[in-house]
């Protein structure tokens, strides 16, 4: 294999992973764990390539396709969550008539769309993996089409995404237009050694402007609770944490390679849009009574705990990449595991996901129980969980970086105390609550049973022994 070949394996591999899914699928038609064994097949390959690797900087595409230890961390991230996905999701979309292996080649796609953002270097390359990312998002949102909810979040999501992409693709042309090149790097150079120009600071708005609905930031966060709560259950996992991965990805490469020299105007768009983000995030998940879309919500705060890195990033603060990275690795496992469990609880096609129906879990399903409460623990943030040692490090950044951003450490602290209210009401319905009547019918299959255990295993570890996963984030980023 050439080299160059062998720098865009992993990607190729993703791909044919998933021509070779509905390939199986024909060959072999009506089965619900085939093409869930070929996915996670060419998943397990690509890893391989990946670690074959080894983190060493090699070029493709005439430059714009550059892997090195950045590239590697998030493409065993994203192979990571797929697969964990994957191994929730069989079982309830099968039981609700739905096809799985149009379900896991969609995800294959959108893992291609992120490795392909992950190792871009230029503007053209990094839209093509966005757009590769997000298109599977929504036909992902829409997957349960004979459910109301789920096509009024899917034309939603597919809307106000696509004129997000079109704001977003206009201030990447003015970028380019500005700088003379269309490379990350030649842009930074560009923007160092000229002045700013009305153009350039449109191009800056637009710019901000669609990246913040890629990632769900307020005010561009409307489109998160219809598209999360009307997807099935493990699938709003799924759209909680991948794409929200891949799009800080994204923002790192916009704003802290391509946009570094600009840091001191966008660094106080991007504070204010993280302490609105957290705060309505945790105040709106406050209230709500169905857990899926009270995790929505939540999705929507952890947003604004990941740009409080990204502030402290901006103005020179290494470790706020570090708290990005390893941030997006504790979320992932905690998130999909809290998701999990709540696939296991709609065993039954047309179960809810109201906060009553948690109510007694502890007594009736025990280990369950005692899963979902680690999960919910990591995400309000108390030790030793993932989930303290990911607040930790991004809140830790801010301070040091100073200013705006350790303001911004303020909120991101009082927030997380919010947050810890409505986390810990649904232990307190697991295991101090009558259980429902008629009790909830829960199912945990093999697959999924796996799948938590593998979230939980993440969760755990890196709360026990988060300095493993910090040496492979400070690999990621060293220059």
């Amino acid at each position: 294999m050439s080299g160059e070949m062998m720098t865009i394996a992993p990607l190729l591999t993703v791909i044919f992973g998933a021509v070779a899914v509905l390939i199986a699928d024909m060959v072999v038609p009506a089965r619900r764990y085939t093409p869930i064994a070929v996915a996670l097949a060419a998943l397990g390959a690509a890893a391989v390539f990946i670690t074959a690797q080894g983190g060493g900087v090699t070029i493709a595409l005439a430059g714009a396709y550059v892997t090195g230890p950045f590239v590697s961390y998030l493409g065993l991230l994203g192979i990571t969550v797929t697969t964990i996905t994957l191994l929730m999701t069989p079982d309830h979309v099968g039981d609700r008539g739905y096809p799985t292996a149009e379900f896991a080649s969609i995800l294959l796609f959108a893992l291609a769309g992120a490795i392909l953002v992950a190792a871009s270097t230029d503007l053209v390359t990094l839209f093509i993996g966005l757009e590769l990312l997000v298109i599977p998002g929504y036909l992902l949102a829409g997957y349960a089409k004979r459910d109301p909810l789920s096509t009024e979040g899917a034309v939603k999501y597919f809307l106000l995404g696509s004129f997000s992409s079109a704001i977003l693709l206009f201030g990447i042309v003015l970028l380019w237009g500005s700088s003379g090149t269309a490379s990350l790097s030649g842009i930074a150079a560009a923007l160092a050694s000229g002045s700013a120009t009305p153009a350039l600071a449109v191009a800056l708005a637009l710019i901000t402007t669609g990246a913040s609905f890629k990632i769900a930031a307020v005010p561009f966060h409307y489109w998160t609770p219809d598209a999360y709560q009307g997807s099935p259950t493990p699938i709003t996992g799924y759209l909680s944490v991948g794409p929200k991965v891949g799009a800080f990805a994204l923002a790192i490469k916009l704003f802290l390679v391509a946009l570094a020299p600009l840091a001191l105007l966008w660094v106080p768009v991007v504070a204010v849009l993280a302490a609105a983000t957290m705060t309505l995030g945790n105040l709106v998940a406050l209230t709500q009574l169905n857990v899926k879309r009270m995790l929505a919500y939540s999705s929507i705060a952890h947003t604004g705990y990941l740009m409080v890195g990204l502030v402290a990033a901006g103005l020179g603060e290494v470790a706020g990449i570090s708290g990005i990275l390893f941030y997006g690795a504790a979320y992932a496992f905690m998130n999909l595991g809290a998701f999990a469990v709540l696939t296991a609880i709609q065993g039954r096609p047309g179960s809810t996901t109201q906060l009553s129906d948690l109510a007694g879990l502890g007594r009736r399903h025990p280990l369950l129980a005692i899963l979902a409460a680690v999960f919910l623990l990591s995400l309000t943030g108390i030790p030793p969980t993932a989930g303290f040692f990911a607040k930790a490090y991004v809140i830790l950044a801010a301070v040091q970086a100073g200013g705006a951003a350790a303001l911004l450490a303020i909120v991101a602290v009082l927030n997380a105390a919010v947050a810890a209210c409505y986390y810990l009401r649904v232990i307190i319905y697991l295991f101090m609550r009558e259980p429902a009547e008629p009790p909830v019918e829960v199912a945990t299959p093999p697959l999924l049973r796996i799948g938590l255990i593998l979230a939980a295993i993440g969760t755990i570890a890196l709360g026990l022994a988060p300095t493993l996963l910090i040496e492979a984030v400070a690999r990621a980023i060293a220059p």
